[in-house]
């Protein structure tokens, strides 16, 4: 396979994603915010200025823990990380499962009660770093839901797919599939 890459402008910022297979038909662009701090310091500051008011900021482990982590940074905003496996510490954590584009099969999404109590009642932002299938959205916003929060937005810094169409997304920029 030859290296190929698509150049992604987000933020007044420029980068080479790689272009990597999903399947015989998809490849996507491989869009990874880990490390890269002045993106997502820019990418948390452009989505700030767009998002509703809200009380509490939710995302998925693990590629969006940076993001979430400088948009609470930023804003004061707390946020709060559902994870993929129950943890020890977790106290009657509410569990939702769900299918990812780039995740290979079912995977299980947990919130720890303390967690669910912080949300009960509040205003809760459901943010990601891209949007695919919004199957991970969903699954948020599920938890959300069972928490007892009041799911006030979606935002993420990329929309591919049919995210694109969505209007009640909030992002940055649509990156593109590739279909062969």
């Amino acid at each position: 396979m030859k290296n190929e890459y698509y150049t992604l402008n987000v933020a007044g910022l420029t980068r080479q994603l790689p272009i990597c297979p999903v399947n015989e038909s998809l490849d996507i662009a491989a869009f990874i915010i880990f490390s890269d701090v002045e993106l997502t310091i820019a990418c948390a500051e452009n989505l700030l200025k767009k998002i509703p008011p809200c009380d509490i900021i939710i995302t998925a482990e693990s590629k969006g823990i940076p993001l979430a982590y400088e948009m609470s940074r930023q804003s004061g905003i707390k946020y709060i990380v559902a994870r993929k496996m129950a943890k020890l510490y977790m106290r009657q954590p509410l569990s939702v499962s769900v299918q990812s584009i780039t995740t290979k099969g079912i995977q299980t999404l947990y919130l720890d009660k303390d967690e669910a109590d912080l949300i009960e009642g509040k205003r809760v932002l459901v943010v990601d770093d891209v949007i695919s299938t919004g199957e991970s959205l969903k699954a948020l916003e599920t938890l959300v839901e069972q928490s007892g929060g009041i799911s006030v937005g979606k935002a993420a810094v990329l929309v591919e797919g049919d995210a694109v169409n969505k209007d009640e997304i909030v992002y940055l920029e649509d990156l593109p599939l590739f279909f062969k």
